[in-house]
């Protein structure tokens, strides 16, 4: 209880059921002030339960240029931190190798990823998204044990 509220209620100008009111109207409004991004529900219980799910609709872009000057469309994906999967299987050699450089290049400058994930495919990832594991060692592997036989 505040001291205005005291001194208020103590001259006979509120009644104590105003005061304790208003002090539940305030905590709710602090409470959902400082978790303006997050969900809340109750549970069974009556207790809070908060999603941790900021972000509801995260994309995967997958894109198979044909030509370089598709290059910049992926990188607008990027610096819009979205996942881009890129399939250069339907470009030529020299065309694929200037789009890896100028995606680099896009992913280098936003403090991103590219990894390899197959025969001419590529994983862009902005800063936003960390990449684990490596699936050309497993490519490097299957090739290794199709020779053996």
């Amino acid at each position: 209880m505040g001291v205005m509220n005291k001194f208020m209620n103590f001259l006979g100008l509120q009644e104590e059921e105003e005061i304790v009111e208003r002090e539940r109207f305030a905590a709710q409004e602090e409470q959902e002030f400082e978790a303006p991004n997050f969900e809340t529900r109750k549970n069974h219980r009556g207790n809070n339960v908060v999603s941790i799910h900021s972000q509801k609709n995260v994309k995967v872009i997958l894109y198979e240029p044909r030509s370089y000057d598709e290059a910049q469309e992926i990188a607008d994906h990027l610096r819009s931190h979205r996942t881009v999967v890129v399939n250069l299987q339907r470009v030529r050699n020299d065309q694929a190798m200037r789009i890896i450089d100028f995606l680099s290049g896009t992913i280098y400058a936003l403090s991103g990823s590219i990894s390899k994930i197959g025969g001419n495919i590529f994983l862009c990832t902005p800063d936003t998204v960390e990449i684990q594991g490596s699936i050309t060692e497993i490519l490097t592997e299957d090739l290794d044990y199709n020779r053996m036989r």
